[in-house]
């Protein structure tokens, strides 16, 4: 018997919608990533267009504000040009269709399993399912990610040699072998905390949407969806991605400065500690805007599709 026999239709759908949903979002939303991450970053040469520090005491210098999403935008399509915006795409469409498959596989495996031992579709079975499946992934994937980060920090000026994927892996292997790959992992591991919000939230507008359905429905309808169904859990799913990002946001801006090349940022907790020592509380939050810009559409369109494979594969 093969492995594809003894998945449930559940397990078969999680890794069929992460194929179908995410590597057109990864296109789409690639821009806003960029934009995202270099707002995140600790670089410079993202927060002012032109030399415009004051040197104090010789060696520091005090920074001027960092400019929001529209002006970062304009200052990489100026200096860098366009293609610059889609820099890291390809590890990000290398890592979507595992990651995703991965997480959903997780998901849905270890939500069956929770099921038969705990409330079935309790708050406790969502969050512990979630927390699994986030664990699983990031571990499997941290590497692509940290590529990819370091090519959306790669800016060059037009016309200078651009950074590959190929020579960013061998960089990283030679400045710090192979644990290099799994910088920023203590972060990710952080942000599963957004993920349990996020299930959390999502399965439980989701059970209140169909139980105000229920007394209009037949019994024989109980199974069947409709258009109307799909877009309230697009809406349940944006809702509860909204609110999980905006309280667990802080893991994002940390895990970019880990991962920046030669950082200064050595782990988790000193990396929380020093951005606010610097730089104040709010810039934990750069880049939040283009963060829920990028990722509210991408993740309804995501569990829509998630809900739709289930329902169709499940007859």
């Amino acid at each position: 018997m093969s492995l594809r026999d003894t998945m449930s239709p559940l397990t078969l759908s999680a890794r069929l919608c992460s194929r179908c949903g995410g590597t057109v979002g990864a296109i789409l939303t690639c821009p806003l990533e960029v934009v995202k991450t270099r707002l995140q970053s600790s670089s410079i040469t993202l927060y002012v267009s032109e030399v415009q520090l004051s040197t104090v005491n010789g060696a520091s210098v005090t920074r001027v504000s960092p400019p929001g999403p529209l002006h970062c935008l304009k200052l990489i399509l100026e200096k860098e040009g366009a293609r610059s915006l889609f820099r890291g795409l390809g590890p990000n469409l290398v890592g979507v269709a595992p990651s995703r498959a991965i997480y959903f596989a997780a998901y849905s495996t270890a939500k069956e399993k929770l099921n038969g031992i705990l409330e079935p579709d309790s708050t406790q079975v969502h969050m512990v399912s979630a927390g699994m499946a986030g664990f699983t992934a990031i571990t499997a994937t941290n590497p692509i990610w940290l590529i990819k980060t370091r090519l959306q920090l790669d800016a060059r000026s037009r016309g200078e040699r651009r950074m590959s994927a190929f020579e960013c892996v061998r960089r990283v292997y030679k400045a710090d072998g192979f644990r290099g790959f799994y910088r920023g992992m203590s972060a990710s591991y952080a942000g599963i905390s957004e993920t349990v919000i996020h299930f959390v939230i999502y399965e439980n507008i989701k059970r209140r949407l169909l139980e105000a359905k229920a007394p209009n429905m037949e019994e024989e309808e109980d199974s069947s969806k409709d258009a109307s169904d799909f877009i309230g859990m697009m809406l349940a799913a944006a809702t509860s991605k909204t609110c999980a990002t905006s309280i667990a946001y802080p893991h994002e801006v940390i895990r970019t400065r880990l991962r920046e090349e030669g950082t200064k940022y050595r782990s988790f907790f000193q990396t929380l500690k020093t951005v606010p020592k610097e730089e104040g509380f709010r810039a934990l939050y750069r880049g939040l805007t283009t963060h829920l810009v990028r990722q509210i559409p991408n993740t309804a369109i995501m569990m829509c599709t998630y809900e739709l494979v289930v329902y169709l594969l499940n007859g």
